[in-house]
């Protein structure tokens, strides 16, 4: 039986953990070669190699700053040099510096934007240069609720907001190559980030889970998979007529109980 990416390579940024992680499991699980990228270099090879080792497809894994341009570009010419291409981009790479806005430096501001928006823009750019020569290809920008507004949040939600407006024009701009350019956006997930931003508040990460599931319609938390999930689909032929969405998952609409 064959598998819904077989043949199929993918780059995932900020690959090596998290959501990133469990998007590139989900991808090996399904045949595709996988390419993932942090920012260090250890935790991105010893990613890759949990993915050849399990899934028994090609995987590759090295450092890249997705902000910095020449990187950028040379990690995805390697990936097209090594795996033989590229069909599919998932922007996942992403940073936290989270503070009030009058608190908020602008360094804090400009690293926040750097790594979400003009990393997103740089690693598109260079994938559609090989997407559009083939006539096909799919990208997947991680967005999140936070761009509705979120207290402490001013640069994080701008960025995931910005995301959403670039996920629309990028759909526009590549369609006629047929390139399907989408968005998610996910609510509240159990990573090691959410754990970090519950001990930076002295609360017990368990209870921190607890505490936010209390708002979700379905009573738990997202978890990394649950949002691989759907960005599994939306670069499979399932989805070959959806481009330029947001797709919010988060559980349900809030609530308090």
């Amino acid at each position: 039986m064959s598998k819904r990416f077989e043949g199929k390579v993918v780059i995932v940024t900020g690959g090596a953990r998290g959501i990133g992680l469990a998007t590139a499991q989900a991808f090996a699980q399904e045949g595709a070669s996988v390419a993932v990228c942090d920012l260090a270099e250890d935790l991105a090879a010893s990613a890759a190699a949990g993915l050849a080792s399990e899934y028994g497809v090609r995987a590759l894994g090295a450092a890249c700053d997705v902000a910095d341009e020449a990187q950028v570009d040379a990690f995805v010419s390697r990936v097209i040099a090594e795996c033989g291409g590229l069909d599919i981009l998932v922007n996942n790479a992403g940073i936290t510096r989270d503070n009030l806005l009058f608190k908020m430096s602008v360094a804090d501001w400009d690293l926040v934007m750097g790594v979400h928006l003009r990393g997103t823009f740089l690693c598109t750019r260079a994938a559609q240069r090989h997407m559009v020569e083939k006539r096909f290809g799919k990208i997947v920008n991680m967005s999140s609720t936070s761009a509705l507004g979120n207290r402490g949040q001013a640069n994080y939600s701008s960025a995931k907001a910005g995301l959403q407006a670039f996920t629309r024009t990028a759909a526009i701009e590549l369609g006629p190559y047929n390139i399907n350019v989408n968005a998610v956006a996910p609510g509240f997930v159990d990573t090691e980030m959410t754990r970090q931003t519950a001990l930076r508040r002295g609360i017990d990460p368990e209870e921190y889970m607890k505490m936010r599931a209390k708002n979700i319609s379905l009573g738990r938390v997202g978890v990394p998979r649950d949002i691989a999930n759907v960005v599994t689909f939306l670069c499979s032929e399932e989805a070959s007529f959806v481009s330029g969405q947001i797709i919010y998952v988060k559980g349900g609409p809030e609530t308090v109980r």
